[in-house]
């Protein structure tokens, strides 16, 4: 095995295509690629394939059980073009019977591309020598990733092990790293993910007592297992500043319309308003939550606000962004654009607010319009007993604001 496997990816595909090409322009089932960075690192990666024909064909991006759709695909002559639009990116390769060989680059061609090329078969994820893992790594960890900057960051590590396969996410105060996926052998493992935007890859060597020293997409990080390794409460981190009790904005939706908490349509509602962004993971994660809990606790006098802050504030890309957002995650509730991404911004933007720390960030608003609680990040569906206790937590939240008088 190389030693800088980086990451590998799973595509999908909801098919724009051209008539003028054939019946089959890409084989169905699995597929497995590989990424060439310019260092020289190879990053394997797979997909699937599902649907004989280029009308019927999704492809999938696979990353442990997620499998994760890719926005359109596109077949043009030889060439097929799969789209990512959360990212503004974009897989262009030729097929060659089996064989597809291209770039992965942003769809309005700016900045680096990276070359890829893949063939129809292979399922398995990295190689392996057949060397039998020494210890099962299985657990919790106190991770400590070393910035670039010189500063530290603190998270925690969960690792599931099953012989030498390997899952994994890593929790932080912003979020979590989502499905990670690869294999152990001897004294080193190798996880990868890819949704469309970057490819995540980490590797490491481990000992018997437990002790981790790895890097993550060129960065270094040590862990230690420990049972009891934790973040601080999330709930804790973003507050109101004090003589402030409410949360207020006027802020246009994808249309132009100023949307206000003080529109009758919030009157005498509990308001989930979530900060976030239609390109970022995290925030897909909630999304994928919140979307469907609206449309079965709607009627019960709830009402959830997007606030999305995105790459560009051109009116046009913003409303593409919203659009493509709503239709993949079956959004109705309000969403609003906030402004370009950026952290400080946000915080300058919503004085009330002590900072800004994460996207997503939700603000949980009883039906007076004070501010209840604040819930920095959001740990999604990759870290189990996290996202479950998270989903607990936020019904019964939602419960007890429900029973509060209103004005």
């Amino acid at each position: 095995m190389k030693k800088r496997l980086t990451p590998l990816l799973f595509f999908a595909l909801s098919a724009t295509t051209t008539a003028s090409f054939a019946q089959s322009a890409i084989a169905e089932g699995p597929w497995r690629g590989v990424f060439h960075q310019a260092n020289g690192t190879e990053v394997p990666f797979n997909f699937e394939v599902k649907g004989k024909t280029t009308a019927t064909a999704k492809l999938y991006l696979v990353n442990g059980p997620e499998r994760f759709a890719a926005s359109g695909i596109t077949v043009k002559g030889d060439s097929i073009f799969i789209a990512f639009d959360q990212f503004d990116n974009e897989l262009a390769a030729k097929i060659e019977g089996k064989k597809l060989s291209g770039v992965l680059r942003k769809k309005d061609h700016s900045g680096r591309v990276t070359s890829v090329d893949a063939t129809f078969g292979d399922a398995y994820r990295f190689a392996t020598n057949g060397e039998e893992p020494a210890v099962d790594i299985s657990g919790k960890y106190d991770v400590v990733f070393k910035g670039r900057n010189g500063t530290d960051e603190k998270k925690v590590g969960l690792f599931k092990q099953q012989g030498n396969k390997l899952t994994a996410t890593f929790l932080s105060i912003t979020g979590d790293s989502r499905y990670l996926e690869g294999v152990v052998q001897g004294h080193e493992f190798y996880l990868s993910s890819f949704i469309g935007s970057g490819a995540s890859y980490y590797t490491g060597t481990f000992d018997e007592q437990g002790q981790i020293t790895g890097t993550a997409n060129g960065g270094a990080f040590n862990a230690t297992k420990n049972a009891e390794a934790a973040l601080p409460d999330p709930y804790k981190l973003t507050y109101l500043k004090d003589g402030y009790k409410t949360f207020d904005f006027a802020l246009p939706d994808a249309d132009g319309k100023t949307v206000s908490l003080k529109d009758d349509k919030f009157k005498n509602k509990v308001v989930i308003l979530t900060i976030g962004g239609t390109w970022c993971p995290n925030c897909m994660d909630e999304a994928a939550f919140v979307a469907p809990w609206y449309q079965k606790n709607k009627n019960r006098g709830v009402e959830i606000v997007g606030l999305q802050f995105e790459r560009k504030n051109d009116p046009v890309y913003v409303k593409t962004a919203m659009e493509n957002f709503k239709k993949r995650f079956g959004v109705t509730y309000t969403e609003l654009f906030g402004g370009v991404v950026d952290k400080k911004a946000v915080a300058e933007s919503f004085p009330a607010l002590n900072t800004f720390l994460s996207f997503p960030t939700i603000l949980f608003i009883d039906k007076k319009g004070n501010v209840d609680k604040i819930y920095t990040g959001f740990t999604g569906p990759a870290t189990g007993e996290y996202y479950t206790q998270f989903i607990k937590e936020f019904n019964e939240e939602v419960d007890q604001l429900l029973k509060k008088d209103a004005i």
